[in-house]
């Protein structure tokens, strides 16, 4: 009998088995890691804002556009009511 076969048999087997063991690890349920990092960049804001010089200012300077990115985003919100309140009264 020639080792020919066997050589085949045994490929066959290998590739087989790389192929079972890449599906069996790739159907295992991943578990993704999710960080809280809500709060962080505030805290990290604040720090560096507190400890003055170039970044300190930096940091206010950025504290203070997001701090006046909220006041517009509620003054549009109490626009857009009022118009929802002229319109339905009868204005234009």
């Amino acid at each position: 009998m020639s080792s020919t076969p066997i050589l085949y048999s045994m490929r066959i087997g290998i590739v087989t088995a790389v192929f079972s063991a890449g599906y069996l690890c790739g159907s295992l349920p991943q578990h993704s890691a999710n960080a809280q990092m809500g709060d962080l960049g505030g805290e990290l804001l604040k720090n560096a804002a507190d400890s003055g010089g170039a970044l300190g200012s930096v940091a206010q300077l950025a504290t203070a556009i997001t701090d006046m990115e909220k006041h517009v985003n509620g003054l549009q919100k109490n626009i857009d009511t009022l118009k929802k309140v002229k319109t339905a009264l009868g204005g234009r």
